[in-house]
């Protein structure tokens, strides 16, 4: 479990008013930690962000103390089927995926299947009035998709995101969730029982402290880690405006593949579909053809579960990904200072498996 005083800092630099994810981001790449940006005066932490976010840490925010004790008490409740983790950047767990993703959360709260999140996986979105058949197909290719080793990743949201939970949860490489409320609270409450078979089966995620309430402005910011964990998005079914266009568009600028379904020319849920298929996605009619276009990353048909990473696998070279990197990109991307950064950089480099490159660039070895 994360150390309390670890914990503490976190909730501080994410939770005070006024201090966002990017001003985090710098400060943890200028002071190493989040203790040592607590510990820091303001005056050094003015050297880095603005003045507005520098001050507004150096008072603690109200309720913080009440929601440290919250959290811990709540990641001290013991779940066998469904244990619960908090996964700030930099963990050895934290995903990889997201890693190598625009505006990265700084920490996940998790209950269930963690290892999941090392997982191949595609989010599967959709409109949450879809038709009969959009739910069926919603389900079909989640079943079939996660009976192949891909998990399903989806925002358990009404219509499509439920129909494709539930699924993936007949399949061995299961489904994540993520959700835009803390994960002490379900929404909608309909769902009660879906969460719970998902917390069972596999892994629901969140970016939220608990006790968050699902406010409006939460679902898109969600849909970015929706996008961000996948290799793939396919959508299902949707209106021309809808939040599963905003995940599509998410992916494509991220780097990966996105999939839809195509409908009726008389359907209003399908010309969302239609909008993408304009726009270059790839028209897929059955789970194979998601496959056939994921098959050379995914390059397997063992569930996900069964098959995860290599447990030496360095997160450093995970962030790194194949593309020359600057220092100050791979601090952003894993909230390492630069001192350890660099150090550890430098030993990598010696074991043959990072090239530093001219103008202080540094890039993976292929085949490494």
């Amino acid at each position: 479990m994360i150390d309390p005083e670890e914990l503490g800092a976190w909730l501080r630099l994410l939770e005070t008013p006024g201090v966002g994810r990017e001003s985090v981001r710098r400060l943890l790449a200028a002071f190493g930690s989040p203790q040592a940006v607590i510990a820091a005066d303001a005056g050094a932490r003015r050297e880095v962000v603005g003045a507005a976010q520098a001050n507004a840490l150096v008072d603690e925010p109200e309720g913080l103390a009440a929601l440290h004790a919250a959290t811990l008490a709540w990641l001290q409740q013991v779940d066998a089927a469904a244990p619960r983790s908090v996964i700030p950047l930099g963990d050895a767990r934290y995903p990889a995926a997201l890693l190598n993703s625009p505006d990265p959360p700084l920490m996940l709260y998790a209950q269930g299947r963690v290892e999941l999140l090392q997982s191949d996986s595609i989010a599967i979105v959709g409109s949450r009035h879809p038709t009969a058949q959009g739910a069926a197909n919603a389900g079909a290719f989640a079943r079939e998709l996660s009976r192949a080793g891909l998990t399903i990743v989806s925002g358990m949201a009404l219509g499509v995101d439920a129909a494709a939970h539930a699924g993936a949860l007949d399949g061995a490489a299961s489904t994540i969730a993520v959700v835009g409320t803390g994960l002490d609270r379900v929404y909608p409450r309909r769902h009660l029982a879906l969460a719970h078979r998902i917390a069972q089966h596999g892994l629901i995620v969140s970016e939220y402290a608990l006790g968050t309430p699902p406010l409006a402005t939460h679902f898109p910011q969600r849909n970015r880690i929706i996008a961000g964990l996948s290799r793939g998005t396919l959508v299902v079914e949707a209106a021309v405006q809808s939040g599963s266009l905003i995940t599509a568009r998410l992916a494509n600028e991220a780097g990966r593949e996105v999939f839809a379904i195509p409908g009726s020319i008389h359907s209003p849920q399908a010309r969302g579909c239609h909008v993408l298929l304009r726009q270059g996605a790839k028209l897929v009619e059955t789970a194979q053809d998601v496959l056939e276009e994921l098959r050379p990353t995914v390059a397997r048909d063992t569930p996900a579960a069964a098959v995860g990473p290599p447990s030496d696998t360095d997160p450093l070279l995970d962030a790194l990904g194949f593309d020359p990197v600057t220092l100050d990109a791979l601090a952003a991307r894993t909230g390492l200072g630069a001192a350890a950064l660099s150090a550890r950089l430098l030993g990598l480099e010696l074991d043959g498996l990072v090239a530093r490159l001219p103008g202080q660039l540094f890039q993976r070895v292929a085949g490494r």
